[in-house]
């Protein structure tokens, strides 16, 4: 067996049409993005600025980190910002000042609105420009958006590195090169880095970068691979600057990971055989861990609700890889040109949906009765009081999943909340 991937043999889902719904949503808001960000560029920090509900969640949802003091906080505008008794750039500046003073390590301070710049009464891009000057070149300040108002849940991965793509310097050399683009745990990274090594694909650079100073270079040279399916602004604005996006599945599971890195194979002109003979390895080593958990999920039917945008490559790598049955696959945003080889690959019986519409949607659920249903926290606790066995979709984002040595782990978060229903009926 090879580890050139094989042609998807069925019709899938590329044509099919998609339910689209705009309703209320059961959704985290971009904010939960700085959970896995905030571990990723080593020396940056994330100010969040609102109010004392958005600092609540932050905490909530990161929890208290007990070794290492965080590399996030909340700037509170709190009721006498918003009724314009105070002014809330004095504010800020204040804060800037005493966290930088306190925090000499910082070389990217990232400012976050936790609501349109019209509920806090502040402008935080020009804000943003205003300190950076003041601070710069010893730390530069940038900012996004994590409003629940106007991203969802990873969005706000999106939005940060969107915010990036303009302070990255232009690439010179005029030489191909490789830009990984989208948050991966060190350690996926790390092996990632290897296989492109043993490939003699070279140079690879990875966005965001494990430091401030390390920013990669971009320009018409460049070929970018996402790692992630929600970073359709950030592609945008790479292919803005002369970036080419390399078209491939995400590495998901052997298969995925195996298209992933055929595309930047292709790209760089290595031989089919040299790609067969660096992947073939890892990709017979990981189906054979994968096995251990086709017996659990083998024919179980498996229903997701909108949350991380994850949700596709997901339903793929389980109905493929490990045999399950996607009944309704929905996700926040389709982008049919990024998911266009993922979409080709599912079942063709598979539904999808765009968008939310919650009511419906457990409609929907309750008359399906899948064996599993993946949704978020606010969906979770419900579901499992009327019988449901779920599985939280947030936790996809804080574990390490891509690439060959982390499938079957990925197959693992699948099989757990089968097991605990197990165990708990017997």
């Amino acid at each position: 067996m090879t580890g050139r991937p094989q042609t998807p043999d069925l019709a899938g889902c590329g044509q099919m049409p998609v339910l689209r719904e705009r309703g209320q949503r059961e959704v985290f808001c971009g904010l939960t993005g700085i959970i896995w960000l905030h571990r990723k560029i080593q020396d940056a920090f994330f100010l969040v600025v609102g109010s004392r509900t958005c600092a609540h969640l932050v905490q909530s949802a990161a929890g208290v980190m007990i070794f290492a003091e965080p590399r996030f906080a909340t700037a509170i505008i709190d009721e006498r910002d918003l009724a314009g008794l105070a002014d809330a750039n004095d504010e800020l500046d204040r804060v800037v000042a005493r966290l930088l003073e306190r925090r000499p390590d910082i070389r990217m301070l990232f400012l976050v609105g936790s609501c349109p710049s019209e509920v806090i009464k502040l402008d935080l891009s020009r804000a943003a420009e205003r300190l950076s000057r003041q601070y710069m070149p010893a730390v530069r300040v940038l900012n996004y958006s994590g409003s629940g108002i106007e991203t969802t849940f990873t969005q706000g991965e999106d939005t940060c590195l969107a915010a990036l793509v303009p302070q990255l310097p232009a690439e010179t050399t005029g030489h191909p090169s490789l830009l990984v683009v989208g948050a991966l745990a060190d350690i996926v990274e790390d092996q990632m880095t290897r296989i492109f090594a043993a490939l003699g694909i070279a140079p690879v650079r990875f966005l965001p970068p494990r430091r401030a100073a390390e920013l990669p270079p971009v320009g018409p040279g460049t070929r970018v691979l996402l790692a992630q399916p929600f970073l359709s602004e950030t592609a945008r604005l790479l292919e803005e600057r002369g970036a080419t996006r390399l078209a491939a599945p995400f590495p998901l599971g052997v298969e995925g990971t195996t298209w992933w890195l055929k595309a930047a194979a292709d790209a760089f002109g290595i031989s089919a055989a040299h790609f067969d003979h660096v992947t073939a390895p890892l990709a017979a080593r990981a189906r054979a861990a994968l096995n251990r958990h086709a017996a659990m999920l083998a024919d179980k039917r498996i229903f997701f609700f909108p949350d991380s945008q994850l949700e596709i490559p997901l339903a793929r790598f389980l109905a493929r890889e490990l045999g399950m049955r996607p009944l309704e696959v929905g996700t926040p945003y389709l982008h049919r040109e990024h998911l266009a080889q993922e979409l080709a690959m599912l079942p063709a019986e598979t539904k999808l949906s765009e968008g939310q519409d919650v009511e419906r949607q457990l409609d929907r659920c309750r008359a399906d009765k899948p064996d599993l249903v993946v949704c978020g926290l606010g969906l979770a606790n419900p579901l499992e009081a009327e019988g449901f066995t779920t599985k939280w979709s947030i936790e996809l984002l804080f574990t390490p999943v891509q690439g060959y040595e982390q499938a079957a782990d990925l197959a693992e978060l699948f099989v757990r909340p089968l097991t605990r229903r197990d165990r708990l009926v017997a």
